[in-house]
């Protein structure tokens, strides 16, 4: 028996038999070590995202773990192989596909989504999504190779140049891990997190944290860049007032790269963009070319991906640890331990 951790219905979830099955063509079987919760994981079990997700549903795509077993036609690996996985299927045939950007298929399968996530002790999934970790990385850390990923296509999409001023607003696991990567770019870094624990951990990493409760952020800025502006500014809150600090802290020709989800329309300055010439970058999900760069990142330190993370619980406790994260200051990432339960895995 496999045990999996299911949506349910809005704010209820359940630890549950999983049926197991062996991987067909060109699939492989896995044994989840470590899955991350994220926000988007947060907004299904508000029951935000009921319209996409059917019920129930096993979550998670921030994943670590190993191969099992491999299905007809796969080469290149074997049981015991640890792995990451790219959580995206795309059907190669849509305009995005066929324009080469597949990561924004407009029939996008989000692994963990739109279909059975890694929040169980055996997941199968393509072979073509598999990311080789190298065996000298704890697969706790690599757990955060995904949102590492996040973070180093958003600076990517930013086209993060060294020496440039670089502003992040919100200081939460992802806003933290785009400040890293694009300190390793060479930047400048500023973050901007109301939440004392956060800013304290940031701070801990070597990062400038500004307290937009306490703090004038555009004073802060205009002596750091000499009143010029920061060259690129990173939404990462969610918030109203977030996406007022990201316009405002731009210079001229400035870019805003937009990576958090707004779940409704917000209002933003159009004349200041107008005034000052700036850009408006999109930014979501990753390539298979994030993703390696990110295990590097992760692998050589550059992501100290230890210090991120909070609290590992097992997965019978998965539910209550969503409910944890609901508060969100005091934590950054929570893993769930799918070996470690007590009812174990029957092989």
């Amino acid at each position: 028996m496999t045990l999996a951790v299911r949506y349910i219905s809005a704010r209820t979830l359940d630890t549950a038999p999983a049926e197991s099955c062996a991987p067909g063509a060109g699939e492989v079987e896995l044994a989840p070590a470590f899955v991350g919760i994220c926000g988007t994981d947060l907004h299904i079990f508000h029951g935000d995202m009921d319209a996409r997700v059917g019920a129930p549903a096993v979550l998670g795509h921030e994943m670590s773990g190993r191969v099992v077993r491999v299905g007809p036609g796969v080469e290149g690996w074997q049981p015991g192989d640890a792995v990451t996985v790219m959580p995206l299927r795309w059907d190669g045939t849509c305009p995005a596909c066929r324009s080469g950007h597949q990561h924004v298929c407009q029939n996008l399968d989000f692994i963990g989504i739109d279909s059975p996530g890694a929040m169980q002790q055996r997941w199968v999934v393509p072979a073509s999504t598999l990311i080789r970790l190298p065996e000298s990385l704890a697969l706790d850390r690599a757990a955060l190779v995904e949102p590492t990923a996040v973070a180093v296509h958003d600076v990517g999409r930013a086209k993060v140049a060294e020496g440039e001023k670089a502003v992040v607003v919100g200081g939460g696991p992802v806003g933290v891990l785009i400040a890293l990567v694009a300190r390793a770019a060479g930047a400048e870094i500023r973050v901007v997190e109301l939440s004392a624990h956060r800013r304290q951990l940031a701070e801990e990493l070597g990062l400038t944290v500004w307290d937009p409760a306490a703090d004038d952020i555009g004073a802060l800025v205009g002596e750091w860049t000499q009143d010029a502006g920061a060259d690129v500014a990173f939404e990462v809150s969610g918030a109203a007032g977030g996406m007022d600090t990201a316009v405002d802290v731009l210079g001229v020709r400035g870019r805003l790269c937009l990576v958090a989800i707004n779940p409704r329309p917000r209002e933003v300055n159009l004349h200041r963009f107008f005034w000052r010439e700036l850009t408006l970058i999109g930014a979501r999900l990753y390539d298979r070319s994030d993703f390696e760069k990110a295990v590097a990142l992760v692998a050589d330190g550059t992501i100290p991906a230890g210090r991120l993370i909070s609290k590992v619980v097992p997965l019978s406790q998965a539910p209550a640890a969503f409910e944890a994260l609901e508060g969100g200051g005091d934590v950054m990432k929570i893993l769930v331990d799918c070996t470690d339960d007590a009812q174990g895995v029957a092989v």
